[in-house]
């Protein structure tokens, strides 16, 4: 288990760098990031490169037995850059430049920005790449964070060729974009630009296109730097750090292309929900590797500087929260940062080692998880059957959901998708976020929201999926779309509508329940009714849509009790094959996605980790671990048998107060873990035995 934190020794004069390894010591710390945001300090002009301090701080951690993530520091370039090719910055929609003076001040599809951060990649990638401390490499940093598009010339440039590459000719673009609609015709590909500011709406098909580019060429920097840290000989681990749900990139298309998955995660103190946000990331992210460990790379030790209120943590919580992405499948623990800066728009942002000093609770509860964490065992790597139940979590989708002129404006995709997370996460389910074409046997239950974009390879796998024996829950706004944003001929559900047995003629679009009150209209869908033996669905409040639907094949499950709807089908199902499809024609609020997940989990014979618990503890399973984790109520009886991996004692129950959790290895199971252990879904042997030893602790 790796514990440590980014570490930034430009920031602090030299003769304090000695002092940070003896206290990185004390605190456990085992590896940490560096490097991250060093580029003006390691090239400070133009063909110019001093490693001296960087040689120094290197081999400072070495000698301390502290391994280092290198980073390749192309995250933020220097002045000198920009002043010297103006072109290389960004611009918004508006055509307005984003200028040096913060950070990710590039274009990601710039050619000058691009050879410049190759030429740093090679030199430090040369320099480092057969240095023993180094044991993993850290590529830029949360790419496209806080520059979610660019549309500057060069993005226009690279937009033509991508269109070029995708569509091969121009009739085949317009095609697929419906550019007859508003004389938006083009003749050649040098005709088209980026969604810049217009008139009026975009073209849905061209801003799926760009959101498409844009995550394209980000990852075409991350590509490029792991090329080139790959031809200067290093054969560590490469990453570059995730942000959970995080619109503008693709995580799904990025994964296959790292070693290992990284994340980070700021979960609010202030919320006394977000743990359930949090387990929601973790999920996620463990989700885009199957049956591999991941990095939590960066999570506050205390509280932050970048939200309206910066709250700290409660005594305990930040240990709590980090057994939580252990118990999900982390096997690195580390933050930003180590040393708390003492200038800069991070000042206020917490650290390992506060400005107090280490007569703070902070650096006790920061040591303190170090010692902890060094007392674990190795952990089986998550396995695959540890989740029985997948939801639907697609980018593309996302993208095509929230587009502009829809039936329903303002849709979160994402809050959608959390509310039936948070559900199951009450009732101690675990779960996996998997594209529609990911769902498999491996699954009991697949519940898709708003899937409204739908390929021939997703409804293939759903359908095939339920004549398994699979059981599918689909919400509403679903099945509208190819991916090109285009409806299908013969309407909507034309490619599921014979699996879920119902057909849909509009989507009953509702006023959003947080519309000022004087707004018009129908706010609430109410649903309930009879289930199979004798069971009733409690009436709960549906949302955001209201769909007319006609059944052509299933049963009525619930209906509408209220509104124009009023007896018409709201909840339905179909066996189809050995399994069984339900499509629900509304968004239910938070006790009504209760009620259905509580009926569908019985439906599909799921069973919660552990049975009989709190909504405020929370378990988890990894292999043939189990974690659980007390998130700030009521001292609560966790009824778990086997060993305590902390503490090596035998246990039958647990008594958790506030904040406690313990990690148990289940009675009978055997100690060296499971045959998932030496899994990785799609990576070669060698990339998996290195990954497996750097993450063991083995470097």
């Amino acid at each position: 288990m790796h514990y440590g934190a980014d570490y930034n020794p430009e920031q602090w004069p030299e003769e304090i760098w000695p002092d940070d390894v003896a206290r990185m010591r004390e605190a456990g710390v085992t590896m940490v990031s560096l490097g991250i945001f060093s580029w003006a300090r390691i090239q400070p002009r133009e063909g110019e490169f001093d490693f001296a301090w960087l040689d120094r701080v290197i081999d400072l951690l070495h000698e301390g037995g502290i391994a280092v993530d290198l980073a390749t520091a192309t995250a933020s370039p220097p002045p000198w850059a920009s002043a010297a090719y103006p072109e290389l910055l960004p611009q918004d929609e508006n055509g307005a430049t984003y200028w040096p003076g913060s950070r990710q001040q590039f274009a990601p599809s710039s050619p000058v920005y691009r050879r410049l951060a190759g030429e740093l990649v090679s030199a430090i990638a040369e320099r480092y790449s057969r240095h023993p401390a180094v044991v993993m490499w850290h590529v830029n940093n949360e790419y496209g964070c806080h520059l979610n598009m660019d549309f500057s010339d060069a993005a226009r440039d690279a937009f033509r060729r991508w269109l070029a590459d995708r569509y091969g000719d121009v009739d085949a673009l317009n095609l697929a974009w419906g550019t007859n609609f508003w004389a938006q015709r083009y003749q050649s590909f040098d005709e088209v630009f980026p969604p810049r500011r217009a008139p009026y709406s975009h073209n849905p098909g061209q801003m799926l296109d760009y959101r498409r580019f844009t995550s394209d060429m980000l990852l075409e920097c991350y590509l490029m730097e792991r090329d080139l840290i790959r031809a200067a000989g290093a054969t560590q681990p490469i990453t570059t750090n995730f942000m959970g749900a995080f619109k503008p990139a693709n995580y799904e298309q990025w994964a296959p292309h790292l070693d290992l998955v990284s994340d980070d995660c700021y979960p609010d103190p202030n919320d006394p929900e977000s743990y359930r946000a949090a387990a929601f990331q973790r999920d996620l992210v463990r989700s885009l590797k199957p049956e591999q460990p991941w990095v939590l790379m960066e999570q506050a030790t205390n509280a932050l500087n970048w939200r309206p209120s910066n709250a700290p943590k409660a005594p305990g919580q930040m240990a709590a929260l980090s057994a939580q992405a252990i118990g999900r499948g982390a096997d690195g623990i580390l933050f930003f940062q180590w040393r708390q800066s003492r200038a800069g728009a991070e000042k206020f942002h917490s650290a390992m080692l506060p400005h107090a000093g280490t007569e703070t609770r902070t650096w006790r509860e920061a040591s303190a998880l170090g010692e902890t964490l060094a007392a674990l065992p190795a952990l089986p790597a998550p396995a695959r059957g540890d989740a029985r139940v997948a939801i639907v979590f697609d980018w593309e989708n996302w993208w095509a959901v929230e587009a502009s002129d829809h039936p329903m404006n303002g849709i979160d995709y994402v809050a959608a998708v959390q509310r039936w997370y948070r559900a199951l996460h009450r009732r101690h389910v675990q779960v996996d976020l998997v594209p529609a074409a990911r769902a498999d046997d491996r699954y009991d239950l697949a519940v898709a929201p708003l899937l409204g974009l739908v390929r021939e390879a997703d409804a293939a796998a759903l359908t095939s999926f339920v004549e398994g024996g699979g059981h599918l829950l689909a919400g509403p706004y679903t099945d509208v779309v190819d991916e090109a944003d285009r409806f299908r001929d013969g309407g909507f559900l034309t490619q599921l509508g014979d699996v879920l047995g119902v057909r849909l003629e509009d989507f009953g679009a509702l006023v959003a329940p947080d519309a000022p009150a004087e707004q018009p209209g129908e706010r609430f869908a109410p649903f309930g009714g009879s289930l199979a033996g004798g069971a009733v669905l409690e009436e709960s409040t549906g949302t955001l849509l209201a769909e007319e639907i006609h059944v052509t094949d299933a049963a009525v499950e619930a209906s509408f009790v209220g509104g124009r709807l009023t007896g018409r089908p709201a909840l339905t199902a179909r066996r189809h094959g050995r399994g069984t499809a339900r499509y629900l024609a509304t968004v239910p609020d938070e006790r009504g996605t209760q009620s259905v997940v509580d009926h569908v989990l019985a439906a599909a014979s799921v069973a919660p980790v552990v049975a009989g618990l709190p909504e405020h503890v929370e378990v988890a399973r990894r292999g043939d671990v189990v974690t659980a984790i007390n998130h700030g109520g009521p001292t609560a009886t966790v009824p778990l048998a086997g060993t305590d991996l902390v503490t090596g004692a035998v246990v039958d129950g647990l008594e958790l107060a506030a904040w406690e959790w313990a990690i148990v290895r289940e009675a009978g199971a055997a100690a060296g873990g499971s045959d998932a252990d030496a899994a990785t879904a799609d990576a070669p042997a060698r990339t998996a035995a290195r990954v497996g030893a750097i993450l063991g602790g083995g470097a």
